[in-house]
């Protein structure tokens, strides 16, 4: 009782104390925001990227493989697959407006079901909007203004269809490109984007303006090199392409350097199209016994193939165990599919099928890592509270020795009188750790007005958009990270206290109440 009774006295009367106490708030407080940010731009992060893939991915680069459409209607018999799309993935050249070349990946989609398998529509940027984003606050968004030309709704229907009325005015299959290809368009420090002005280099090294909004009247010249059986480029391909729309997925690394095209003219540019082919029968030549090296050529028909099948999952596949799972029934599927097409297409063990996460591993690693060591940089700093806790108890103790001399003649223990100083360093940790709590949540809900406030009076801009390619901070404070971080701070106030209680408990009484 009399621990309890000393420890309150001792913590609303001395200042030292408090100075612990605040100590441990600020080290409290500093990690739990610091986690709490760098692990919310990694939900962002990852969240972003699923964007333009969907959950799981069957893929068989470069040669791709056939009776897709039938895998396809497998997989979507899956209890656990909502969706799944054909995708050829692949690498060309483009040449834009202004002269510029540039190398891309190159997807090759089928609109609505990609929209299905992932969240592409959402990330289509060229469409109306009625109402500003947060930090637009001059309204100069050219989304919410009219366009000459063309209209938001139809730029909009365009991108999802992937095609734009033609200067004939008939339909014409047409690309969709990341916002930040063309470098075009502007990303300003609210968060949207103006188109900019474009400059073409002339034969006698001049400059001619290029008046053009890529979605209105932008062409593009793309380059795809179709390979053969043994992987060698055939020849390069080459066809002109409207841009339909502009799609911004959230990623710096996909908005930069990914464009968009029907998939019937990807199969065509790269000959992965259903159709008749002339190919080389070495049995024919057997047959045949013309005594020459080459083999007899054959027409066969060869259906069309693509190099990846998207699946997006029935169930919200975010975590890495639910998404091990969803890959696990893709897999299963996949099984099933190959036995039956077997010599057709690649066995299970060597066909690639990943989860998001497992295609971005390295990216993902490199942030996961980098959290991991801000945190223990910043858990060494937060040390000093301990450090600081057991300078100042060591110093009380120094203080209360002839105190304690009274507490060991009236009868206390050394164990009574080491869980008195243990259970103050104990109370401190409580109370500073729910105060760093209550700050650090503070400080994380409104990350973003703060933010916006040191901006606007000191000119800091800590977090800009057209870096980070997030608009805001991330906000949110995770229920198990704040326990554990409480718990942290509970234990370093706690093991600062060791130290001194161990000196206050060996103390001799006689020699304590001698104590001048």
């Amino acid at each position: 009782m009399y621990q309890f009774l000393l420890t309150k006295r001792y913590l609303v009367s001395k200042i030292m104390p408090l100075l612990a106490a605040v100590a441990v708030i600020l080290c409290t407080a500093m990690v739990l925001v610091v986690w709490s940010v760098m692990n919310g731009f990694l939900t962002m992060l990852i969240s972003s990227g699923r964007t333009m893939t969907g959950d799981v991915v069957v893929s068989w680069p470069n040669a791709g493989f056939a009776q897709y459409q039938e895998l396809i209607d497998d997989l979507r018999k899956e209890p656990l697959v909502k969706a799944a799309a054909p995708v050829i993935e692949s690498f060309g050249l483009i040449a834009l407006p202004d002269g510029a070349k540039k190398t891309v990946r190159v997807r090759g989609v089928e609109g609505p079901s990609y929209a299905q398998v992932t969240r592409y529509e959402e990330t289509l940027h060229w469409r109306p909007i009625s109402e500003p984003v947060e930090k637009d606050v001059d309204r100069e968004d050219p989304r919410l203004h009219s366009i000459s030309g063309t209209s938001w709704e139809e730029v909009l229907d365009n991108g999802r269809r992937l095609v734009r009325k033609g200067e004939s005015g008939r339909v014409e299959p047409a690309m969709v490109m990341g916002i930040e290809v063309s470098e075009f368009n502007r990303r300003q420090i609210g968060g949207f984007y103006v188109p900019q002005q474009a400059y073409q280099a002339l034969p006698n090294g001049e400059y001619a303006f290029v008046d053009l909004f890529m979605p209105r009247d932008g062409k593009v010249l793309l380059s795809l090199a179709p390979l053969d059986a043994s992987g060698r480029a055939v020849e390069m391909v080459s066809r002109n392409l409207a841009v339909a729309n502009e799609f911004q997925s959230g990623v710096f690394d996909v908005d930069s350097s990914l464009v968009l095209i029907p998939l019937e003219v990807a199969q065509d540019m790269l000959r992965m199209n259903a159709a008749r082919r002339v190919v080389k029968d070495p049995k024919a030549k057997l047959a045949a016994g013309d005594g020459f090296d080459d083999p007899a050529e054959k027409l066969v028909e060869e259906p069309a193939r693509v190099t990846d099948v998207l699946v997006r999952g029935s169930m919200d596949v975010f975590r890495t165990q639910d998404a091990m799972q969803l890959r696990a029934a893709v897999e299963r599927v996949y099984e099933r599919f190959a036995e039956r097409h077997k010599g057709v297409v690649p066995p299970v063990h060597s066909i690639n099928i990943l989860t998001w996460e497992q295609q971005n591993r390295t990216m993902i690693s490199a942030v996961k890592k980098e959290t991991v060591l801000l945190l223990v940089l910043f858990m060494i700093i937060s040390l000093v509270a301990v450090f600081l806790i057991l300078a100042i108890f060591w110093s009380m103790v120094a203080e209360k020795t002839k105190d304690i001399g009274v507490l060991r003649a009236v009868g206390a223990s050394s164990a009574g009188v080491a869980g008195l100083w243990v259970s103050y360093g104990l109370a401190i940790g409580i109370v500073g750790s729910s105060l760093g709590l209550c700050l650090a949540w503070t400080i994380v809900a409104n990350i973003n007005p703060i933010h916006e406030w040191l901006g606007r009076a000191m000119g800091i801009v800590i977090w800009d958009p057209r870096i980070y390619y997030f608009v805001t901070i991330p906000n949110k404070v995770e229920p198990d990270k704040a326990v554990i971080v409480f718990v942290a701070g509970v234990l370093s106030s706690t093991i600062g206290a060791l130290v001194p209680a161990a000196r206050a408990a060996l103390m001799h009484p006689v020699k304590a109440l001698r104590f001048e």
